[in-house]
């Protein structure tokens, strides 16, 4: 897989967990902003890229929610991921007061 496949699969899975987001919430707009995302890439040992697949789920969170989309982040390579998935995306969100 190329680092461009890579990265089109971080912002797959990125769309994947702001879905789950909006299940559980009811809507983004409810999202006041981010505190991290975790990405996790499947690679072989010799594979140093990792920033540059998980930017592409960084850069796809600026593009949704702007100024809200500031988070830490981290980016590891792994020897396998769940069900055989190229990339996992993990969030924690802050969520605005529904009441």
């Amino acid at each position: 897989m190329t680092i461009e496949q890579g990265r089109d699969c971080a912002r797959c899975a990125l769309l994947n967990a702001l879905a789950q987001v909006e299940a559980i919430c009811g809507s983004l707009d409810l999202v006041e902003g981010f505190v991290r995302l975790g990405g996790y890439v499947a690679a072989t040992p010799d594979f140093t890229q990792h920033g540059k697949v998980i930017d592409g789920a960084s850069e796809l969170l600026r593009d949704i929610f702007g100024d809200r989309a500031a988070h830490a982040r981290v980016a590891m390579g792994m020897a396998s991921l769940p069900r055989g998935v190229p990339v996992e995306i993990e969030l924690t969100v802050i969520l605005r007061d529904n009441g």
